[in-house]
């Protein structure tokens, strides 16, 4: 939903959604709060919020499937139809290294991490400790 096709997917959810008699507008206008709303929660890194609209947009369909079985078909056609506009996932390949001996402690290998507490604690006597020198 937040796509830069964002009108050519709300018109045919739309006709999707309306087949049933339901007012035009009024789901062009939801569709497009939820689409609002969903570009916020994204923005501002808020997944709960994200995972509800999904979610209740989910619900509407399956309901939608529900009480049309062969709206299948049409929502099959709409999606082959919407997924060109997505695009390909942009993926990267992340390799990770820790050199240097041996971690007395924890180590951390990823992207963004927040909320993180470290306790040092004293690491172990070395089996060879260092000849004093003269």
């Amino acid at each position: 939903m937040v796509s830069e096709s964002w009108i050519q997917a709300r018109n045919r959810l739309t006709a999707f959604f309306t087949r049933t008699g339901s007012e035009p507008s009024t789901t062009e206008h939801e569709l497009d709060a939820a689409q609002g709303e969903l570009t916020t929660a994204r923005t501002g890194g808020n997944d709960i919020v994200a995972a509800d609209i999904e979610a209740e947009w989910r619900t509407r369909l399956r309901r939608a499937l529900q009480s049309d079985p062969t709206a299948a078909a049409d929502l099959q056609a709409l999606l082959d139809e919407l997924t060109p506009l997505i695009g390909t996932p942009t993926t990267t390949q992340v390799t990770n290294t820790i050199t240097g001996g041996t971690q007395h402690g924890p180590v951390l290998q990823g992207h963004n991490f927040s909320g993180v507490t470290f306790h040092a604690q004293t690491p172990p006597p070395s089996e060879n400790p260092p000849s004093p020198q003269l």
